[in-house]
């Protein structure tokens, strides 16, 4: 009957030591401010990507949001010059005039439906 006892009391003490322990770590947490980062919004993300793709003379003409935390819009590459489409995701970001054409139509359609696509052209009349 004693044999229990210390087992029951160590286990005991040992979840006490690890619930003394979890607080202390939030304790200094709380007194240190440490903090998650805020999440990017998606605009912020995509100008962000512009910067670093194309650098600091690229301009955002257009945005808007597309499904998913998607940014879609043109941007020109210079400042004045000819503008470029773009889609932007949490982690990548392609323009319409990348060696990659079909992965950005594949992009565009998937988070961007309806984007860089003109407008209803009116029936042929006969």
């Amino acid at each position: 009957m004693r044999r229990r006892s210390f087992l029951r009391d160590r286990r005991l003490i040992f979840a006490a030591l690890v619930l003394l322990a979890a607080a202390a770590a939030g304790l200094w947490s709380m007194a240190h401010q440490t903090r998650i980062a805020p999440r990017e919004s998606p605009s912020e993300r995509a100008l962000r990507q512009i910067g670093t793709q194309l650098g600091p003379d690229a301009e955002l003409r257009y945005a808007e949001a597309g499904q998913k935390r998607s940014m879609c819009g043109y941007v020109g590459r210079t400042k004045g010059g000819p503008a470029v489409g773009f889609v932007s995701i949490p982690n990548r970001i392609l323009f319409s005039d990348d060696p990659l054409p079909t992965e950005f139509r594949e992009m565009r359609r998937r988070y961007c439906p309806g984007f860089m696509q003109g407008p209803p052209q009116p029936a042929a009349i006969r």
